[in-house]
């Protein structure tokens, strides 16, 4: 009796959720409140209530979630249904066991209505499938599900994962990754996680990307879908490898896969960009000339094109002209940063038009790549003609400058005299201190200025413009004399130029 009420108690601590809140509601109690409740609620209930009832039940639940061997649940399954699932290997045991991996559940394999395929990544290339594309099944109205699968490794896809390199400390260049998708039969489906999703290889959590932040306000945060790594936790031998999969339920359909990878970095990807899909110089010509043909139906005749020698993504200099050979524009990003960023973060989004831009569809610019060696570093922009030959656009801007400065107006220098030590300024040699002279009223009455000695220029603030009409001919500047010889000389005071004339300086 203690024996089983021992092995009870230890089946009851390997339980999920799910299976307590139905061994609970089979006595009659509650099963609401977190795991760790339900699991010490569970253990009360087999310590206090023990009864061949209660152990039936638990064995029940622990066999339906550990199956003790392919046999049993062959046993269990009617004759009349086929198993859809293929085997991962040639071999009887292996092919009985890929056959009923699903959920971990002795029940009939549904017959294949769909057959879902995934998107190939860039980054990964498939070199085995360990398990193909499968619906996870809910088991229940639960919105939290749990789904198992179980694989085994055979000893030449161990061996590959062993000897294969590090892409970094820690990290394989071999892989097995686990993709998850929608259950759609209708074109290729790209990598789609679950809600609550959570993945557990043989009793132990592996990582899972969480969600990018978002800076636009009242965007929600993103989650990148990509491949789950679950080499870390696997038994790199003979021994099965069983992963638990914790997804919420609410209402779309979702299917599971592994796969044997090998995985590439941004490096090996351009070298493979460098080797297999570069545009040649004239096939780039050719693509001008027939952007910048002349359209009879066009009432806008295009002359050039220019591009800018800047990549969109980081603002530098381009070091490697790429482009998608979808696009409509001729405007090229940087392959590198681009490689590299999508490794990070896989968008594979055109910068320039923001549409789809595979792997496969990209391309490098042949003619701008040769534009790039012979421009100097401070041209950052080119023309494209219509014959297909191109100019720098660093001349324009030049003229441009150059028409600027010349358009500046020229201010004439005025020569400021000197003041004396007394802080005034010497009076003009050639005015006349009684005004009397004919030399003195001509330049009286036309306000004009004289030099003298110190080189001043001398300004008459009195007159106003009508003096300076009536100062224009020669009869109106003789009675301007004479009345000038019949009217009182101008006081003087302590210094010796005339009150009325102020020395400009």
């Amino acid at each position: 009796m203690a024996a089983e009420l021992v092995e009870a108690m230890n089946m009851v601590k390997s339980f999920r959720v799910s299976d307590l809140q139905t061994l609970l509601a089979s006595m009659g109690r509650s099963k609401s409140g977190l795991k760790q409740d339900l699991v010490g609620r569970a253990l009360r209930l087999v310590q206090t209530e023990y009864s061949p009832e209660l152990l039936k039940n638990v064995r029940q639940l622990y066999e339906t979630r550990y199956p003790k061997a392919s046999a049993w649940l062959a046993a269990r399954r009617p004759d009349s249904v086929p198993v859809n699932y293929p085997a991962l290997n040639s071999s009887p045991r292996n092919a009985a066991q890929g056959a009923d991996y699903l959920n971990g559940i002795p029940k009939p394999a549904p017959p294949p209505v769909t057959e879902v395929k995934l998107v190939p990544l860039p980054f990964y290339h498939n070199l085995e499938t360990l398990l193909p594309p499968t619906e996870l099944i809910a088991q229940n109205s639960e919105k939290l599900q749990e789904s198992q699968c179980v694989f085994e490794l055979t000893p030449c896809q161990v061996e590959q994962i062993r000897n294969a390199s590090e892409l970094r400390p820690g990290m394989k260049s071999v892989q097995v990754v686990l993709r998850i998708c929608y259950t759609d039969s209708i074109g290729v489906q790209e990598d789609q996680y679950p809600p609550n999703i959570a993945v557990k290889v043989n009793q132990s959590y592996c990582h899972v990307p969480g969600y990018y932040p978002s800076n636009k306000p009242g965007v929600e945060p993103r989650r990148p879908c990509r491949p789950v790594n679950i080499t870390p936790w696997l038994h790199l031998s003979s021994v099965t490898n069983r992963v638990t999969i914790t997804w919420g339920n609410f209402g779309k359909r979702y299917s599971v896969a592994v796969y044997l990878v090998r995985v590439f970095t941004s490096g090996e990807l351009f070298n493979q960009l460098k080797h297999c899909s570069v545009e040649s110089p004239e096939r780039c010509r050719e693509r001008i000339q027939d952007k910048l043909r002349f359209d009879p139906e066009s009432e806008i005749a295009t002359t050039g094109l220019r591009v800018s020698l800047i990549c969109p993504l980081v603002k530098m200099r381009l070091g490697v002209p790429c482009r998608v050979l979808t696009c409509a524009h001729l405007q090229c990003f940087d392959a590198v940063f681009f490689l590299q960023m999508n490794e990070k973060k896989p968008t594979w989004t055109c910068p320039v038009c923001d549409k789809p831009a595979p792997f496969e569809l990209l391309t490098i610019d042949g003619l701008l790549s040769e534009i790039l060696k012979e421009t100097p570093e401070d041209v950052e922009e080119i023309e494209y003609l219509t014959d297909g030959s191109w100019r720098p656009i660093r001349d324009d801007k030049e003229k441009e400058r150059e028409r600027e400065n010349s358009c500046t107006p020229d201010y004439p220098v005025v020569d400021i005299c000197v003041p004396e030590a007394n802080g005034h300024s010497p009076a003009h040699s050639g005015t006349n201190q009684t005004g009397k002279s004919g030399s003195s009223g001509t330049s009286a009455g036309t306000g004009g200025t004289s030099s003298g000695s110190g080189g001043a220029a001398v300004v008459d603030l009195t007159l106003d413009d009508s003096s300076e009409e009536e100062g224009g001919g020669g009869a109106e500047e003789s009675e301007d004399t004479d009345d000038s010889q019949d009217s009182p000389a101008p006081k003087r005071g302590r210094y010796d130029y005339d009150k009325d004339l102020v020395t400009a300086y």
